[in-house]
């Protein structure tokens, strides 16, 4: 019997399954972030190898059993860090064949066929899609730096700007004390810990955010508001660039923005039924390291093309 593991690598956490050629799951592991745009390229590894030793751990394996693996790396491509993860996962895993790859353009083949679009919103955001043709066009995925709008960083940018617009001429709004409570500090110190690792605290101010949101507060509904209509020009860009206004095409979300407030969902869905009204949205198919491991084992007796830069 031959295994095979799969893996999606983010901005916060990083999932793995372990995986027979028969295409059943032996077993899952997660860790944290290995996005190599917004951690240390030698910690992004480091993370990754973390949740695969672990799930081969679980199912009592060795690196020496696995013939394949293959996976979605967040902002490699904008690290130009995958040939590096290339290297390291052969080393690491001589018998296998290695196929890392960026998240998007993994996310977008696990849609299926053409013409499709992807939005990803997690910890940073982006969007790519591609005609019947299989052109390619994408937005966003700039980075934390640049901006990635709808993100669950950039969520918890604005509302802390916002509650500290409110805080200093001394009101105190629902939404400020909920993410004081939640962090258990006071602005000056939360200040402190953001300008230190901003990843570590912007995105967890995002569930706060959404929880508020579903509780009632209009400032946090709005902001919920604001992040889906910046998902959704993005979507519009890609749109119209692939010239896929008036036609039947899937469109997927996946990421952790998703699924948390019907404030920024409903938001969402409604601006793209006008942008697009033949599209159909919904989740990816199946998660994507569920389908990296399944294209390790399909290529289980393929030739491989080594990653280039």
């Amino acid at each position: 019997m031959r295994y095979v593991l799969g893996f999606d690598g983010g901005g916060t956490k990083t999932d793995c399954v372990l995986m027979d050629e028969t295409g059943a799951i032996l077993a899952r592991a997660r860790s944290g972030p290995s996005n190599p745009s917004r951690v240390p390229l030698d910690l992004a590894y480091a993370t990754l190898l973390e949740a695969m030793d672990n799930a081969l751990e679980s199912a009592g394996k060795s690196a020496t059993d696995v013939a394949g693996v293959c996976g979605a790396i967040a902002g490699a491509g904008l690290a130009t860090a995958l040939p590096e993860f290339y290297r390291r996962l052969q080393l690491k895993f001589p018998k296998a064949k290695i196929f890392p790859d960026t998240d998007l353009r993994m996310a977008l083949t696990a849609t299926g066929e053409p013409p499709s679009l992807v939005v990803i919103a997690g910890t940073g955001s982006a969007v790519i899609g591609r005609d019947i043709t299989g052109r390619l066009a994408r937005e966003g995925g700039l980075g934390p730096v640049l901006g990635d709008p709808g993100s669950a960083y950039d969520i918890g940018r604005k509302a802390m700007i916002l509650c500290l617009s409110q805080y200093s001429p001394g009101e105190n709004s629902y939404l400020g004390n909920e993410i004081r409570d939640a962090f258990k500090c006071n602005w000056i110190e939360l200040q402190a810990q953001i300008r230190t690792n901003p990843d570590a605290v912007l995105p967890k101010i995002f569930p706060i955010v959404a929880k508020a949101a579903n509780e009632g507060d209009q400032s946090a509904r709005g902001l919920l508001r604001s992040a889906a209509e910046e998902l959704a020009g993005f979507v519009e860009c890609v749109v119209e660039r692939l010239h896929l206004r008036n036609e039947s095409f899937f469109l997927a979300k996946t990421g952790g923005v998703f699924n948390r407030s019907v404030h920024l969902d409903d938001r969402f869905d409604e601006l793209v039924r006008k942008i697009a009204p033949r599209a159909r949205t919904g989740a990816l198919p199946r998660p994507v390291e569920e389908f990296a491991a399944q294209c390790a084992v399909d290529c289980l007796d393929s030739p491989v093309r080594k990653v280039e830069s």
